[in-house]
């Protein structure tokens, strides 16, 4: 039971920022998009890598995580990795303004599966690069989820 109640160090002290949420005019931002003709929250890419390296090391998950979501255009509020064993694999995630990006690692496995959900202008395509460039997989598997799908 204390397992349950112990706390975790993944709350943020960070508070809303009116530069996120409020436009140049005092109005409540929108941060749905609207893509050819489609009227939606924000795009959910599933990633699979195969045959990836760097798998094992939390600084470095951290550090390329960190750079693919800036590259989106994202806006990192908090983030938080646990190793599993000193060669065991990664479960971590970045809470973005804009949503998140997390990953689970089987290194033992060369796979890694990851999720990046962005609202609003952000692009999650332009994090693929950065992670082919950090765990040079042999492999990569996209799936794209459209979320908050309107009409």
């Amino acid at each position: 039971m204390d397992a349950l109640v112990s706390p975790l160090g993944m709350v943020s002290d960070y508070s809303p920022s009116e530069a996120q949420s409020v436009d140049s005019h005092g109005e409540a931002k929108d941060y749905f998009v609207e893509r050819d003709g489609v009227r939606f929250a924000g795009t959910h890419l599933i990633v699979d890598l195969w045959g990836a390296t760097n798998l094992d090391d939390p600084a470095h998950i951290d550090s390329v995580l960190r750079e693919a979501a800036i590259e989106t255009g994202a806006t990192i509020l908090h983030g938080h990795f646990h190793h599993f064993s000193p060669n065991g694999g990664v479960s971590g995630v970045l809470v973005l303004a804009e949503s998140h990006v997390s990953i689970h690692t089987w290194p033992e496995r060369a796979y890694a599966a990851l999720d990046i959900f962005v609202c609003g202008i952000c692009n999650p395509y332009k994090a693929v690069s950065i992670l082919k460039k950090g765990f040079e997989p042999e492999r990569v598997q996209l799936a794209e989820h459209k979320r908050g799908l309107i009409g």
